[in-house]
């Protein structure tokens, strides 16, 4: 019952891939600290729409990816289109930003493993639309 639920919430939210792949770039606004961390493999996108420690992170590290984290639960809040949660609307975005992950960067997969994008896909959760 609950995956037929979300089968049709998934279908709408795609068409809100659009918004949400607007939302996190201007939340990180490409901040160095943001972008070492990234570029150094401590911290990569998860398949929920939020930023996650690959590795145990420094305090410095820690308040960033909280930082950034509530930013984009406030920008999901406000985007997410009527009919919808707060948490479809992250996890479709999560699967947007994780197949927009650059060669080296992390992120992590449905089963809970960290990897690191090559030039194949990465691997998504099988409800994220093919796109």
């Amino acid at each position: 019952m609950m995956k037929q639920m979300f089968k049709p919430a998934i279908a709408a939210l795609a068409a809100a891939g659009a918004v949400a792949a607007l939302v996190t770039p201007a939340l990180a606004q490409r901040d160095p600290a943001y972008e070492n961390a990234r570029a150094a493999g401590l911290i990569g996108e998860q398949p929920d729409g939020y930023l996650g420690f690959v590795t145990t992170p420094t305090d410095a590290v820690r308040k960033l990816v909280s930082d950034l984290n509530i930013k984009r639960k406030d920008a999901y809040t406000r985007n997410a289109p009527a009919g919808s949660t707060i948490e479809q609307f992250a996890f479709v975005t999560g699967c947007n930003l994780i197949l927009k992950t650059a060669p080296g960067e992390k992120y992590r997969t449905p089963d809970g493993k960290w990897l690191t994008r090559d030039s194949s896909p990465p691997v998504r959760d099988p409800r994220c639309a093919a796109n």
